[in-house]
């Protein structure tokens, strides 16, 4: 699956919205170089003369955009959420089409990739010292994850759309997130026995969510009939 391009960050976030494409591409630079930095070596790493001399810029023209390093780091964690929910549509988009037997495994080796295929994003949350910022946004992040496994199980006939379904959705993703941290703490690719563990966490968490009313037979989302053995 492919992952789309990051969007500006919010404007709330920033300094001054910057109005024309060369400005706009020299914000992306700033952040791309950030990025850099943090798979590098961690959030500790950045500061805002680190960021200019690996962009390629000075210290005031970050200024102009961002008021100190903090809103950097904000900003930064903003564009992985807005590619993570751009990501996580195309899951929902997928539901709507297709047929899992399995959305658990689906839905993990989805997180998973995006854990793997990003060091900087890794990094972000895997950091010794979440600031205030950070703290926000990994809860959007799980906020956004929840809502996506909603909409998803919802698309799969699998459980009915209201707040019960909603709020087991986020306990669902609080404690799969909490295995996948370790995960990726104790190896960069994922512990793959953690992995396993997640995905049956996962999966068996899931399988409670019952719809008040059966789908009939019909339907392409009516459970897969269970063969039994004699």
């Amino acid at each position: 699956m492919s992952y789309p391009s990051p969007r500006t960050p919010a404007p709330a976030r920033l300094r001054r919205q910057p109005q024309q494409e060369r400005s706009r591409r020299r914000l992306q630079d700033a952040l791309d170089a950030a990025d850099r930095i943090v798979a590098r070596e961690g959030v500790e790493a950045l500061t805002t003369t680190r960021i200019a001399r690996e962009a390629g810029t000075s210290v005031g023209s970050l200024y102009r955009y961002f008021p100190d390093r903090d809103a950097i780091v904000s900003a930064l964690a903003l564009r992985f959420l807005d590619a993570f929910e751009d990501l996580m549509d195309e899951v929902v988009a997928a539901a709507s089409r297709e047929r899992w037997d399995d959305p658990a495994a689906v839905l993990l080796d989805a997180f998973v990739a995006r854990w793997r295929a990003e060091p900087g994003y890794r990094a972000l949350w895997l950091g010794r010292h979440l600031t205030p910022p950070l703290l926000d946004a990994d809860r959007e992040n799980n906020r956004i994850l929840a809502d996506g496994i909603r909409r998803i199980l919802v698309a799969q006939g699998h459980a009915d759309d209201g707040e019960d379904t909603a709020r087991r959705c986020l306990v669902a993703v609080l404690c799969a997130d909490a295995v996948l941290h370790e995960a990726f703490r104790i190896d960069p690719d994922g512990d793959p026995r953690l992995l396993e563990d997640a995905t049956v966490l996962l999966r068996s968490y899931l399988a409670t969510f019952a719809p008040t009313s059966a789908p009939h037979p019909d339907d392409p989302s009516a459970p897969l009939p269970t063969r039994t053995t004699r």
